[in-house]
């Protein structure tokens, strides 16, 4: 068995020679996914802000419709921001690593 040499580019060079397929070619990319999860996210806080001022107009008279769309629409947003985190420090991480 033969062991390749890798070779080492600036990530930005990297980024713009490939064109990031997904990893069995069948499935959407990882930006595809993010984007998608990331509208799906402003949908909630979209449906959860329409309704409070359905609720503040009259025309909601059940207060907990209301109530579980803002906690979709806020533990949606602190997954996203939890997820954020997450990536910012493996990106750091990667950072201090020492070639």
């Amino acid at each position: 068995m033969q062991i390749e040499r890798v070779a080492l580019r600036p990530v930005q060079e990297a980024a713009k020679n490939s064109p990031a397929p997904a990893a069995d070619g069948k499935g959407k990319a990882f930006g595809e996914l993010l984007a998608e999860a990331m509208d799906e996210v402003n949908g909630l806080v979209q449906d959860s802000q329409q309704k409070s001022v359905a609720l503040a107009q009259g025309r909601i008279e059940d207060v907990s419709q209301v109530m579980i769309a803002t906690e979709k629409a806020s533990l949606a947003v602190q997954l996203t921001m939890q997820v954020r985190n997450k990536a910012v420090e493996a990106y750091q991480e990667v950072m201090r690593m020492q070639v």
